[in-house]
């Protein structure tokens, strides 16, 4: 960790912060210099930190999180009018995975998103009003309006979109990492997934070639517990802790609800990874509030989970963390009037948007026609 950090460590022999896997799984190794220097335990685990950082830098990343929760939101009661076409799948509760893995990248890293993937794009930087467009369907949101909620992605600050497929953007970051690695860009590659996409066939194949050639790939499991309608536990007979050891592979796991915990173990292992020490798995222990898509009457579920899971909120608890770090009521209570300013012109703005034009229907399609040289 560099002077840079924003994170403050208090090491203590009684609260140690990593722990490598015990009880008969595969010990999940850090470097020796690592263990040295941040007291590394057992079992992988990176937990909160007493000091985590100035009321100033969480502010940052309440921010941030505000900003999430409060476009997400936004985009449900959107959903709900029926202003949105097609599905979203909201992200509510898991703000603290994409603004913490965001908070330890540089703009040039690349990432890959999921179908819950909103927070990872606007926490990588996307502009407000253009996300906004592309999700109502209108011409100048990022792809035209044709990407809408699962497809929006901009180069310009390493976005490289999602998809509808389970798992699929894994081997798309990991190629993003080779040509990192081939250019010799000291950039990284992330990409973010869900447990279900832990029995994808795929998922392995890129876990083992980002590791046979020591790319520069953080995998980000965001574990909500759920695969779509099914608890993550009665489909997979492993965990990502294991199926990272099965590949040598180096893996972290973290509160996911807690933004101070994310963003400490992100940067340690983005640390690792631009320092050309291979690829590294972090899982991000979370809840999903909401259900599988916006409108899942979520019958599959227990009604106790769905409360567990909103009493974990993590914007309530990086609102109790800032109080504590001797941030005042009302510097949140100006961030959230500030945020929600915000999002209003920004769904103004793609109200009254232009739609696509049918003449539009075909391009980027096919290649522009060109006279060939007689």
């Amino acid at each position: 960790m560099n002077d840079e950090s924003i994170f403050i460590f208090v090491l203590t022999r009684r609260r140690p912060f990593l722990r490598t896997c015990r009880r008969g799984r595969a010990r999940i190794g850090l470097r020796a210099d690592l263990h040295r220097r941040q007291r590394l335990g057992k079992r992988g685990h990176v937990g909160r930190t007493d000091a985590p950082s100035t009321a100033r830098q969480l502010l940052d990343l309440y921010r941030a999180m505000r900003l999430v929760r409060e476009a997400e939101e936004r985009l449900g009661a959107l959903f709900a009018d029926g202003e949105i076409p097609g599905f979203i799948h909201l992200s509510i509760g898991q703000e603290a995975v994409s603004v913490g893995v965001a908070a330890a990248l540089e703009k040039q890293d690349t990432l890959a998103s999921n179908h819950r993937g909103h927070g990872h794009a606007i926490a990588k930087g996307l502009d407000l009003d253009r996300f906004f467009l592309e999700i109502l369907g209108k011409q100048d949101g990022y792809c035209r309006g044709r990407g809408g909620s699962m497809h929006v992605a901009d180069m310009t600050v390493g976005m490289l979109g999602a998809n509808g497929i389970v798992g699929a953007g894994v081997p798309i970051a990991v190629g993003s990492a080779l040509a990192h690695k081939l250019r010799g860009t000291g950039h990284i590659a992330v990409v973010f997934f869900g447990d279900g996409a832990m029995a994808e066939g795929v998922l392995h194949e890129s876990l083992n070639l980002a590791q046979l050639w020591t790319l520069p790939v953080l995998f980000v499991c965001e574990n909500n517990g759920w695969s779509e309608f099914t608890e993550a536990a009665r489909q997979l007979a492993t965990d990502p802790q294991r199926m990272a050891a099965a590949y040598s592979m180096r893996a972290l796991n973290v509160d996911g609800n807690d933004v101070v915990a994310v963003a400490a173990a992100s940067r340690m292992a983005v640390a690792q990874i631009r320092a050309g020490e291979g690829p590294c798995l972090l899982e991000c222990k979370t809840k999903r509030v909401r259900g599988h898509y916006e409108g899942d009457p979520q019958k599959y579920r227990d009604a106790s989970d769905i409360a567990t899971a909103t009493r974990s909120d993590p914007v309530v608890r990086c609102e109790a963390q800032l109080i504590a770090a001797g941030a005042s009521q009302g510097a949140i209570d100006a961030i959230k009037t500030e945020i929600k300013a915000r999002v209003d012109v920004a769904v103004a703005a793609a109200r009254s948007g232009a739609p696509p034009t049918p003449l539009d229907a075909f391009a980027d399609v096919y290649s522009p026609i060109r006279e060939l040289p007689s």
